[in-house]
């Protein structure tokens, strides 16, 4: 079947009042990205609380839906036949057709829902139901009709064109990306912290990243899986920023001045420090990790507190009340499950501690930081200094 262009529905957007055309604009602009990424020209546009994507050449069908399905604010895909208002008898003639050529001349029930937004049509859309139901049920004796659970649910909308459509794919939900702001997000290349990426940005956050590379403790191969990471998830949020950081001297002068039990906790909290600089300088309004409560020493509650405290924007942790398997779940939905379980180890894992404490103190992490007075200052400085930009799309 060859449609003629893409209905494209949303939800959320549709309650937003006075704003909603900031939305619907948005989502436009996320869905043209999207489609300029395929083969073939398409002409995205809003019609009356509708968005069309119109075929202008050859496409490939499936390529299409996959580039769809990653957009975020996109509940449904509508695959669409589009003809010209020549009269009811024509239109008949199209749906039988067009039924014929999707749904295959074998039985089945179906259900004509018919939806007239220009009120000067003939027929007004309980008569085009009866009637179209009559002329489909005549054409194609095979079919019977069923009101409450058709196999076929069979619609027809009359606008300035006429649409006709009997499939709905599912589209991921939430919100359009750039509509909520701006946050940076710790990227390792482990599975939680590209879910949480993932998660924020469903809600509409443009994404942007930092990586701490500990090289020679951690390898090209391993910064290059962050990368790829990033481009898995850029397939959702648009092109993300990425922020690689060299950690390695910060990294060694905690592991050489501070007490070996701490050392995660007093790294994480460094790490907090230079995304949040790296933050505000690209105005972003919040940190994203992926942390989850428990996971591991660096993530119980006491732990996150001592975390938290060394930063003055809001953290936002989408997966912390999730299971691991929770998690692997999403990563394996979204594509970054088999690249974050390569063997290639960032610095979180490379510097860790034998036996890590799971309940600091938040003045006695505080306090063992000082050694590191004589030092930090300047390296932070270096680290921030030397950051490398690489933009994933």
């Amino acid at each position: 079947m060859k449609y003629q262009a893409f209905l494209i529905k949303y939800g959320e957007i549709g309650v937003k009042g006075k704003n909603r055309y900031v939305f619907e604009d948005a989502l436009v602009r996320q869905i043209r990205r999207s489609l300029s990424r395929v083969e073939g020209s398409f002409n995205v546009t809003k019609e009356s609380g509708r968005i069309y994507a119109y075929a202008l050449s050859d496409y490939d069908y499936d390529e299409v839906v996959e580039a769809l399905t990653h957009v975020f604010g996109i509940i449904g895909i509508c695959p669409v036949v589009v003809t010209e208002d020549t009269g009811f008898e024509n239109l008949a003639k199209d749906v039988i057709s067009f039924l014929k050529e999707t749904h295959g001349e074998k039985p089945y029930t179906f259900k004509v829902n018919a939806r007239r937004g220009r009120k000067n049509y003939p027929m007004n859309s309980m008569e085009i139901n009866q009637e179209m139901g009559y002329q489909v049920l005549t054409a194609l004796p095979y079919t019977s009709v069923d009101v409450h659970k058709p196999d076929v649910l069979l619609q027809i909308e009359i606008r300035n064109k006429i649409y006709i459509y009997s499939k709905e794919i599912k589209g991921l939900g939430g919100m359009p990306t750039g509509t909520a702001g701006k946050a940076m997000l710790l990227l390792s290349g482990g599975i939680d912290s590209p879910v949480a990426g993932y998660m924020i940005g469903k809600r509409g956050v443009e994404i942007e990243a930092t990586y701490f590379h500990a090289p020679p403790y951690t390898s090209e191969r391993a910064k290059q899986k962050v990368v790829d990471l990033a481009k898995e998830v850029a397939k959702f949020t648009g092109p993300i920023k990425l922020n690689v950081v060299n950690f390695t001297e910060i990294q060694l002068a905690i592991y050489e001045k501070c007490p070996h039990d701490e050392l995660t906790i007093i790294m994480r909290r460094y790490m907090m420090r230079i995304a949040e600089n790296l933050a505000k300088k690209s105005k972003c309004l919040g940190l994203i990790t992926g942390e989850s409560i428990g996971q591991v020493a660096s993530q119980t509650m006491h732990s996150l507190n001592c975390t938290n405290a060394v930063c003055t924007l809001p953290v936002y942790r989408p997966v912390i009340g999730f299971d691991k398997q929770d998690i692997i779940d999403i990563s394996q939905n979204i594509g970054t499950f088999d690249t974050s379980i390569e063997p290639y180890e960032d610095c979180c894992t490379i510097f860790v501690a034998k036996h890590p404490v799971t309940k600091p103190l938040l003045h006695v992490i505080e306090n063992d930081e000082h050694h590191l007075d004589d030092v930090i200052d300047e390296m932070m400085e270096r680290a921030l200094s030397t950051v490398e930009v690489i933009v994933c799309e």
